[in-house]
């Protein structure tokens, strides 16, 4: 048996399954294509995660779409973090091309151009499905770690939310957060003093800080009404096709806290709420994360630990995570160590450090017998890459350079035109667009600091007036005592002595 019938033979094996699967592509011995020597991706799998790698320019962005095209045949809805800004052509059939032609009639695969369900999702003020989570939804623990907060401030922001839930007020945007934050050292002072303890200005004084942070990088459009259900990212069209949720985030990379926080109260919403899966065979929903890095560079050490915890109970949820960076090691190891499919781009070595970077990703791959994995790695070309996933049994299936298939829908984005009529189509931007604003404690809380100042000014004007009342009083009693009270030049001429002693000497001169 000549080498290359070695290899398609264990090629085949190797990715040969008795459930569903996914096919990217065909396997390559020394730079030959080796038609039907089919890459596979059991779906049953599917939900142990996986990593996109490669330099610019590699590939990484077309794996992305042609993973989410052929998910969505299968009925599997996907959520899609658009970085760049170029997916939403998945909402149109491919064009075609005689290249495209080629590269399939090389793989063994039938090339057939499609358009997809597509939603059109934002976190921000562009065109799209708002997305929008409560302060309350969060809860103290959860904004806690995004705020990355000491511990003596946690316990503050617990104490928070237990006087709103004991009050009855809604916490439901950030000036709802900043409201209550202030009326606990400011006019609320005493009343949280006698029935929680004293709470440092110091303290609630930074936590608002980090508030504005998160405020100034678009929170105040994330945190409010309406909330977005998670339900809604499963959802299949007439034809039975899961829906391609794609999320724009081309303003999000100056925008990392911002990023960050959604993904983190995205997770935690669907961990919370997604009923376990057990062993079903296929995902409930598989979630690719472009540009990987934006969540793990600006995380905290609270907010990488919550995500790690996520990644590894998420799956039995029947939900997959997929990172797609430049560089594995963009991705913590305690994250990489739970990723089961790998497609690895070519990486170039420019440097000293590119070298030994090459080094350490080879070694996250299965040892074979056919390539020297580091040297393959720097000499794969545009659309190639290094593929190995999890069979049914979750053991590495043969590691392969694979010339990947090709797209069915367009590789490139749509025009305004376009993108405006798949919105005004949308069933979603009719549920989430509209903007509420109820009431809520921010309302309350100056309600109730207007109805006591109201209070303070009537208890002021009640004592003015007493003391008034008081003063007149005084006065007409001190009028009434001078009035009665005798000339002393009268009383002395009135006196009996007097009158004896004039009645005396009259009498002596009428003698």
């Amino acid at each position: 048996m000549t080498k290359s019938d070695k290899f398609r033979n264990d090629i085949s094996q190797g990715n040969t399954f008795k459930g569903d699967f996914i096919t990217l592509g065909a396997g390559m011995l020394d730079g030959e294509t080796m038609t039907n020597a089919y890459i596979n991706v059991p779906l049953k799998t599917m939900n142990r995660h996986g990593l996109i790698a490669g330099a610019t320019g590699t590939g990484k962005t077309k794996t992305l779409q042609v993973l989410a095209e052929n998910l969505s045949e299968k009925g599997i809805p996907v959520l899609l973090m658009d970085i760049k800004g170029d997916l939403s052509g998945l909402a149109k059939a491919s064009p075609g091309h005689p290249k495209i032609d080629e590269r399939h009639e090389k793989i063994g695969l039938p090339f057939e151009a499609k358009e997809f369900p597509v939603e059109i999702l934002t976190l921000s003020e562009q065109d799209g499905v708002r997305l929008r989570a409560t302060i309350s939804e969060f809860g103290p623990v959860l904004i806690s770690r995004i705020l990355d907060v000491t511990e003596t401030q946690a316990g503050i922001i617990s104490v928070i939310f237990k006087y709103c839930d004991d009050n009855k007020l809604p916490l439901l945007d950030l000036k709802d957060f900043k409201k209550i934050l202030q009326y606990a050292t400011g006019e609320g002072k005493k009343e949280f003093q006698e029935a929680y303890g004293r709470i440092s200005t110091a303290s609630t004084g930074a936590i608002l800080r980090k508030l504005i942070e998160i405020e100034q990088q678009g929170g105040d459009l994330f945190f409010g009404e309406t909330s977005f259900d998670t339900q809604d990212l499963l959802r299949l069209d007439k034809d039975g096709r899961g829906y391609i949720n794609i999320i724009r985030l081309t303003d999000i990379q100056d925008k990392p806290k911002l990023f960050s926080t959604f993904m983190l109260s995205l997770l935690a919403e669907i961990y919370s709420t997604f009923p376990e899966q057990g062993d079903s065979g296929r995902p409930e929903l598989i979630m690719f994360i472009d540009e990987a890095h934006l969540i793990f560079n600006e995380a905290s050490d609270a907010l990488l630990n919550q995500i790690e915890s996520i990644v590894k109970l998420i799956r039995s949820k029947g939900v997959g995570l997929y990172f797609v960076t430049q560089n594995p090691t963009d991705v913590p190891e305690a994250v990489l160590g739970q990723l089961g499919l790998k497609v690895q781009h070519a990486l170039r070595a420019f440097t000293a450090k590119d070298r030994k970077a090459i080094k350490l990703t080879a070694q996250n791959y299965p040892d074979t017998e056919y390539y020297d994995t580091a040297e393959v790695l720097t000499s794969l070309g545009i659309g190639e890459a290094l593929v190995s996933a999890l069979d049914e049994k979750g053991k590495p299936t043969p590691l392969a350079a694979t010339l990947m298939r090709a797209p069915m829908s367009r590789m490139d984005i749509l025009t305004e035109a376009e993108l405006g009529g798949l919105l005004a189509q949308s069933k979603l931007a009719r549920k989430y667009n509209e903007e509420i604003d109820r009431e809520s404690a921010y309302e309350m809380l100056n309600k109730k600091i207007e109805q006591a100042e109201a209070e303070e000014a009537k208890r002021k004007a009640k004592e003015e007036q007493e003391a008034l009342k008081r003063a007149e009083t005084k006065k007409r009693s001190s009028s009434k005592r001078r009035s009665t009270r005798q000339n002393p030049i009268v009383k002395v001429l009135s006196s009996p002595t007097v009158i004896r002693s004039v009645l005396g000497i009259l009498t002596k001169m009428l003698k």
